[in-house]
């Protein structure tokens, strides 16, 4: 049970929170569409069936993208006092461990995606390609925080395909909420590592900015992100429960700029995991109710 608990630390498994809520808004935002061009095809499973395969998916390509994180970042990982202390520094779990996990998840990753539906399938490698890539972007673009981003943004339009196997509008616009809300909140939490990256000429918004402006473009990318989560629910004419969860995820954005100022970071913590955690979850949950009242 220790090592079961060591790789859950590893890979941040709590964090999980943040996309799969709107995995499951594309999954059952797919469920309303029609999907008679998957329904003849022989890799066709049902929708219980499908929903847990999701939801696999999901574990394993963020077990994946987040160990190789920390397999990748050892060397910096283990001279930042904020660090030092994870599990690949302290020596807890080895590097070649660490990286055999990456790959058996890529690899249930894959396998998974093949039981779903072919565009799933084809389309694995290309998800792994973004989400294991972020790890190096910070060594040459501030932009890093938008590959993460887009890292996360996949969740809704993977869990749509899943069920449809085609692109549309809807969940391309919550692809682009994740993409616009992860990447304000991914630079608050770099706050925190300013000077060390600055240090080991690592790149990002912080280091690039300052810390003043970097909070003023999280802001402006989480002003985005709430614009496209109101445009799609007049867009899909939705009602009372969906605005409810909207306000409540526009709320909590603009609460957790109210935590983190230029010359206090003692609440980054709160601001990032805690505030983004309940937004998201809240979001699909009355985005459920909209759906199936």
């Amino acid at each position: 049970m220790s090592a079961v608990k060591n790789y859950l630390s590893l890979v941040k498994f709590s964090h999980t929170i943040f996309a799969m809520p709107f995995a499951v808004i594309g999954f059952f935002l797919g469920t309303t569409q029609t999907a008679t061009n998957l329904n003849s095809s022989p890799w066709y499973v049902g929708g219980e069936i499908k929903l847990l395969l999701v939801i696999f998916c999901m574990i394993f390509a963020r077990s994946a993208a987040m160990a190789f994180n920390r397999w990748a970042d050892y060397k910096f990982d283990s001279e930042n006092e904020r660090t030092k202390i994870r599990e690949i520094p302290k020596g807890i779990i080895s590097r070649g461990n660490a990286l055999f996990f990456v790959i058996a998840n890529c690899i249930l990753f894959i396998i998974i995606a093949f039981f779903i539906n072919r565009i799933c399938f084809y389309l694995s490698p290309v998800a792994l390609i973004v989400i294991l890539g972020y790890s190096y972007t910070k060594r040459f673009t501030p932009l890093c925080h938008l590959v993460l981003g887009l890292g996360l943004a996949l969740a809704p339009i993977g869990a749509f395909l899943a069920v449809t196997g085609e692109f549309k509008l809807l969940p391309l616009l919550y692809a682009f909420v994740v993409l616009f809300w992860v990447s304000g909140f991914d630079i608050i939490y770099a706050l925190q590592d300013e000077e060390f990256d600055r240090s080991q000429n690592l790149k990002s918004i912080p280091v690039y900015l300052g810390t003043k402006n970097a909070l003023l473009l999280s802001r402006f990318l989480h002003l985005i992100a709430a614009s496209l989560v109101l445009y799609a629910g007049y867009t899909a004419e939705f009602h009372l429960w969906y605005w409810i969860g909207a306000a409540i995820f526009i709320f909590l954005l603009i609460y957790q700029h109210t935590l983190v100022k230029p010359n206090d970071l003692s609440k980054v913590t709160l601001a990032f995991a805690t505030t983004n955690g309940i937004a998201s979850v809240a979001f699909a949950c009355f985005f459920l109710l909209e759906l199936f009242s």
